[in-house]
Formats: C-alpha cells, sequence, structure tokens
C-alpha cells in the first residue's frame, strides 16, 4: 500500500464515481479500476461496493478513507513545509482575514514590502470560527486575522486590538437626532445581524442579553457589505465594527455610538504552533504586532 494508491482511492470515494475521479487524476479509467482493486487484495478486504449506479463504502473502506485523508493531509503538510524552509525573500504568503482589517493592512503590507519586495500575497476572507480551525490546520492560510477567540492546544491567538460596534442606520431614521442611544431603543427595530457561527453576532447577543433587551431579527448576513446595503434601502439597522465604516462616505447611511459598555469585540492574529514559519512569514507577522504596539 502506498501513497499513490491511497490517492487514488479517496478520490473514487469524494467523486462518488470511477470515472470522474479518473477524469480529475488524468489516468484512464481501467487503470484506476485496476489500482483500487489491488489495494483490496493487498489489504484483504473489500473497500467498494459497485452497483450499476453508485459506490457505496464498506465498513473497511470507510476505516480505510478516514486513515488515508489524515495521511495525505500530513504528507501535503510536510511538502509545503519543506518548501517554504527554502523561503527568506520570495514565494507566497496565505493571510486570512475579517472585512474590517482592511482599513490598516495596507498600511503593514507597505512597511513589509520594504524587507520582502518580491512576496506574493494572496488574502482571503475566513469568517466563522470552525472556517478559521479548518484554514490553519490544512495550511490553507499562514495566518488568520479574526475575531473568534480560538482557544486550541495547537493554535497561537494573539490579540490585536480592540474596536466599538457602532450603530448603522439609514439618515432617515428618527434615532439620527439622538444624541444618546440605548440597546433598549432598538428592541422594536428590524435588525440586520451575523448568521450562527459568527463571533459578531455573539458579542451583540450578549450586549442585549446583558440589558434584558430581546432584539426583533429580521435578516441574517455573512457579510457587512450585505448588511450595509440593506441599511441604505431602509430596510434595517444593525450593529457594525467601527473599522470596518472608516473612509466610506454614504450620505444615506449613519452611525451612531451606542451607550453600552458590552458593545466591543476583539481582533486576534492566530497561526499554528507548532508549524515551520518561514522568516518571510515571520516578518509579516511581526509587523502586525508591531503596527499595533504588540511585543515581538
Amino acid at each position: 500500500m502506498d501513497l499513490k494508491q491511497l490517492s487514488y482511492f479517496v478520490n473514487v470515494v469524494d467523486q462518488m464515481s470511477f470515472s470522474k475521479a479518473a477524469q480529475k487524476l488524468h489516468i484512464s479509467q481501467p487503470s484506476l479500476s485496476n489500482a483500487i482493486k489491488s489495494l483490496e487484495n493487498e489489504l484483504g478486504f473489500k473497500l467498494l461496493e459497485r452497483t450499476t449506479r453508485n459506490i457505496r463504502l464498506t465498513d473497511a473502506g470507510n476505516v480505510l478513507y478516514d486513515r488515508a485523508l489524515h495521511l495525505l493531509l500530513e504528507m501535503d503538510i510536510v511538502e509545503k513545509e519543506m518548501k517554504e524552509v527554502k523561503l527568506v525573500g520570495s514565494g507566497e504568503l496565505q493571510i486570512g482575514m475579517i472585512e474590517s482589517v482592511k482599513h490598516w493592512i495596507p498600511k503593514v503590507i507597505h512597511r513589509y514590502e520594504n524587507e520582502f519586495p518580491n512576496m506574493h500575497i494572496t488574502f482571503t476572507e475566513v469568517l466563522a470560527r470552525d472556517a478559521v480551525k479548518k484554514s490553519l490546520r490544512t495550511y490553507a492560510t499562514h495566518f488568520i486575522i479574526t475575531n473568534q477567540p480560538i482557544d486550541e492546544e495547537d493554535i497561537e491567538t494573539i490579540p490585536l486590538y480592540e474596536e466599538n460596534l457602532v450603530l448603522v442606520l439609514h439618515e432617515s431614521h428618527p434615532l439620527v437626532n439622538n444624541e444618546s442611544i440605548l440597546l433598549k431603543a432598538l428592541e422594536n427595530e428590524q435588525f440586520i445581524i451575523s448568521s450562527e457561527g459568527f463571533q459578531t453576532r455573539e458579542d451583540i447577543l450578549r450586549a442585549f442579553e446583558l440589558e434584558k433587551v430581546e432584539p426583533t431579527i429580521k435578516f441574517e448576513i455573512e457579510r457587512f457589505e450585505t448588511a450595509l446595503s440593506l441599511v441604505q434601502e431602509n430596510l434595517g439597522i444593525a450593529l457594525m465594527p467601527e473599522n470596518y465604516l472608516q473612509g466610506r462616505q454614504n450620505m444615506q447611511v449613519v452611525s451612531k455610538i451606542i451607550d453600552s459598555t458590552a458593545l466591543t469585540r476583539t481582533v486576534y492574529l492566530t497561526h499554528m504552533k507548532n508549524r515551520y514559519v518561514s522568516p518571510a512569514t515571520q516578518a509579516f507577522i511581526d509587523e502586525t504586532k508591531s503596527f499595533f504596539g504588540k511585543s515581538q
């Protein structure tokens, strides 16, 4: 049994089709079928039940599939780390991020590029907590800037800064003229909030709970851009990170501070504790921490 056989087997299971798997692997279907049969003969177990219409994993196949996924991921990680050992000033840096960092991260890049001008940087939005953990553990990203407080043994979580969550509403809304706004005043408003699994949602609902107020949730969204569009059409109100609104000029939308000390959130930098970090990657992490006055 070798890694190529395991890769073939995993692809067949993922595609649930020999023909689709063969096409993805760029080999002939007979060659793929023979490789799976050879693996089954070697193990002494039938791994797949095949009919004219579908493929089903046997009990042995289920066990092997889970183990094979883990082994192939580990091999992929080893290959990535070996490549990164050689990177000192060029290569690719993959950064996960939330929406509100876009106002400050270009400033960090300006400083970083003085030392590493040849790095290719890829930004990916990674929002929900499970997505953050998966992205880091599969090495899809080198590190992630997130508002999710990740408490895992294999993940380092460094607080960078705190920011307020501010009320965003249409210019014609009656509350625009209020100097001070309490959460109680929002109780019967059509509220726009992040979907389940997003830390901002938890932060907001906790603030309402502390004030013993029940918000009237009308819309659930994944991106603040969607919330802003709904507010712009006067379809509801929302609470958003103040940094997300920096640099925006929209006369139809007004932001107001809410009289609540609970409406804040922390932004963190997270990365795998035991992952090899190239000098170029470490330099970006250090530059980010330095930008917010954090010790190296």
